[in-house]
C-alpha cells in the first residue's frame, strides 16, 4: 500500500511517494506511487516560471521557420552559376525539401522513442545539438550530395525535436492555458519565416555578398541562434510527469514544490487544494507493442483523427509554400530577389492565426475550433483556385488570398500537434507525436514536395490550380473528421484525457 497524504496536511504533502511493496522511493522495478503532481501543475496560475518554458522550448520553432523559408528563397541563387554548388532549383524545392522532411520523419520516430524512453529534457537538448550541427554543416556544402545529406540530418533533428518539445510543453502548462500556448508555441514557426524571408532578401543582394557567401551566412545565424536558445533551455526542467511514472518521484516532489514556492512569493497568495491524487504503478518503459495496441485498439476513432489531421494540413502547406517562389516569378513576374518580401508577409498572417484564435481553443473547445479552421482554410483555398484559374489575381492581391487561408490554416496545423500530444496515455505521448507526425507529413511532406514542385512549376496556370485544390480537398475532409471526432479536451487535465497506462 502506498503512502497518501492526510486529510488537510496541506497541497504539498498530496504528492506523497512511497512503495513497501517495490523497493523504496524512486524504484523503477514495479512499485506503486500515489501523487498530486499533475493536480498541483494543473491548478498553477500563469508565472514567470511558465514564460521560461515557453522561451525555453518553443523558440525552436523560429529556427526551424527560419531555416525552411530560408532554403525556399534561395533556390534560385542557389542555382545559379558562381553559386558554390552544381544543383537546380527544382533539386532544392523538390529532392532536397523532401529529404529534409523524410530526416524529419526518421528523427521524429527515432527520437520520440527515446523521449518516452530516457525523458523530455535530455532530448530535447540532444535534438537541439543534431540540428545545430547539421545546419552548420549544411552552410559549408561543397557539393550537391553533401548539401543533400545534410538537409536530411537537419530535419532528423527538427523531427526529435517535436516530439520532445511538444510532449514536454504540454506536461508543464497548466491546463487551463495548454491550448492556446501549444498553438502559438507551434505557430512562432512563422516568426523565423518572416525573419527568413527578410534575411534571404539580404543575402541574395550580390550588391552586399558574393553569390557563395550570401546563402551560407543565412545557415549561419541559424546556428548563432540556436547556440543562444541552447543557453536557456538548459534551465528547463525534466516533466514532473515523466518522472514519477519512471520512479523518480522524489524529484518530481521537489521540483514540483519549489515551484509552488516560486508562484506563492510572486503571486503573494497560497495556492488553492490541488485536485485529486493518482495512483500509478511505475515503469521504465513501455514497449512499442504495447503502444500500438493502445493507440489503435483502445483509441482507433482518435487514431483516425491524428492522421487525418495532419495529413490534411501537410497538403495544404505543400500546395502553397513549396511553390511558393515558383508561382510568383513564373506568373506574376516577381524578381526572384523580391519573392521574400512577399512570403513575409504570408508568414506573418500565419502566425497571427495561432495568436488570435489559440485562446477560442481553450474557451469553445477544441471540436469547433479544429473542424472550422480547417474547413474554414479549405474553402478559402478552393476560392483561390478558382480567382488564380480566371486570371483575376495579381502578385499582391494573391498574397492576400494566402493570407486569408492560412491564418486559419497555421491554428488548425498548430491544434493537430496539440491534438495528438493530449488524446493519448502520458507514456506514449512522445511516440504518438513522433507517430503520427511521421505518418502524416510522409504522406504530404515527402511526396507533397515531388508532386508540387513539378506542377507550379510547369507554367500551366492549370496545373497550380490543381495543387491547390488537392490540398484544399485534403484540409476539407480532415476538418469533417474533426467535426465527428475531435476529443473535447479542453481545460481538462491530460489523466482524464486519457488514464496513464501506469494507473492503478
Amino acid at each position: 500500500m502506498s503512502e497518501t497524504s492526510e486529510p488537510g496536511s496541506g497541497h504539498r504533502s498530496a504528492g506523497g511517494l512511497g512503495d513497501p511493496s517495490g523497493g523504496g522511493p524512486g524504484d523503477p522495478s514495479g512499485g506503486t506511487v500515489t501523487t498530486a503532481v499533475p493536480a498541483r501543475l494543473d491548478r498553477l496560475p500563469w508565472s514567470r516560471w511558465h514564460w521560461m518554458i515557453v522561451i525555453g522550448l518553443g523558440t525552436v520553432w523560429i529556427l526551424d521557420g527560419l531555416e525552411v523559408t530560408t532554403v525556399g528563397n534561395i533556390a534560385s541563387r542557389l542555382s545559379e552559376d558562381g553559386s558554390g554548388l552544381d544543383i537546380t532549383s527544382a533539386q532544392i524545392t523538390g529532392l532536397a525539401a523532401a529529404l529534409y522532411v523524410a530526416g524529419a520523419c526518421a528523427g521524429a520516430l527515432f527520437f520520440g522513442w527515446l523521449t518516452d524512453r530516457y525523458g523530455r529534457k535530455k532530448l530535447f537538448m540532444v535534438t537541439l545539438a543534431v540540428y545545430l550541427a547539421a545546419t552548420a554543416m549544411t552552410a559549408l556544402s561543397f557539393d550537391a550530395w553533401w548539401f543533400f545529406l545534410f538537409r536530411f540530418l537537419t530535419g532528423f533533428g527538427i523531427g526529435g525535436e517535436y516530439a520532445a518539445i511538444n510532449s514536454a510543453i504540454d506536461e508543464l502548462i497548466p491546463s487551463k492555458y495548454r491550448g492556446r500556448v501549444d498553438l502559438i508555441i507551434n505557430g512562432s514557426y512563422w516568426l523565423g519565416a518572416v525573419g527568413g524571408s527578410l534575411l534571404s532578401v539580404v543575402a541574395l543582394n550580390t550588391a552586399i555578398f558574393p553569390k557563395d557567401l550570401g546563402w551560407r551566412l543565412t545557415f549561419a545565424m541559424g546556428v548563432v541562434l540556436g547556440l543562444v536558445i541552447l543557453l536557456v533551455r538548459r534551465h528547463v526542467p525534466e516533466s514532473p510527469r515523466w518522472q514519477f511514472i519512471h520512479g523518480r518521484g522524489e524529484h518530481a516532489e521537489e521540483l514540483v514544490s519549489s515551484v509552488e514556492r516560486e508562484v506563492e512569493r510572486e503571486h503573494g497568495r497560497t495556492l488553492p487544494e490541488p485536485g485529486p491524487a493518482l495512483t500509478i504503478h511505475q515503469r521504465k518503459s513501455v514497449g512499442f507493442g504495447l503502444i500500438a495496441r493502445t493507440v489503435f485498439g483502445t483509441y482507433p476513432k482518435r487514431a483516425v483523427l491524428g492522421l487525418s489531421l495532419f495529413i490534411g494540413q501537410a497538403f495544404l502547406y505543400n500546395a502553397i509554400t513549396f511553390g511558393f517562389g515558383a508561382i510568383l516569378t513564373t506568373f506574376f513576374d516577381v524578381p526572384s530577389g523580391n519573392t521574400g518580401y512577399y512570403f513575409a508577409v504570408i508568414a506573418a498572417g500565419n502566425f497571427l492565426g495561432p495568436l488570435a484564435l489559440g485562446k477560442l481553443f481553450d474557451t469553445l473547445g477544441r471540436r469547433i475550433m479544429i473542424s472550422s479552421t480547417y474547413l474554414l482554410s479549405g474553402i478559402l483555398l478552393f476560392g483561390t483556385a478558382w480567382l488564380f484559374d480566371r486570371g483575376s489575381l495579381d502578385a499582391t492581391t494573391m498574397t492576400a488570398c494566402w493570407c486569408a487561408v492560412l491564418f486559419f490554416a497555421s491554428a488548425g496545423a498548430s491544434s493537430a500537434y496539440l491534438t495528438v500530444s493530449e488524446i493519448f496515455p502520458m507514456e506514449t505521448r512522445a511516440m504518438a507525436i513522433a507517430f503520427f507526425y511521421a505518418i502524416g507529413t510522409a504522406a504530404g511532406g515527402i511526396s507533397g514536395p515531388l508532386i508540387f514542385a513539378d506542377l507550379t512549376e510547369s507554367g500551366k496556370v492549370g496545373d497550380t490550380v490543381l495543387a491547390f485544390q488537392l490540398g484544399a480537398g485534403l484540409m476539407c475532409l480532415a476538418g469533417l473528421v474533426a467535426a465527428f471526432l475531435a476529443v473535447r479536451a479542453e481545460q481538462r487535465s491530460l489523466e482524464d484525457i486519457a488514464k496513464p497506462l501506469s494507473a492503478v
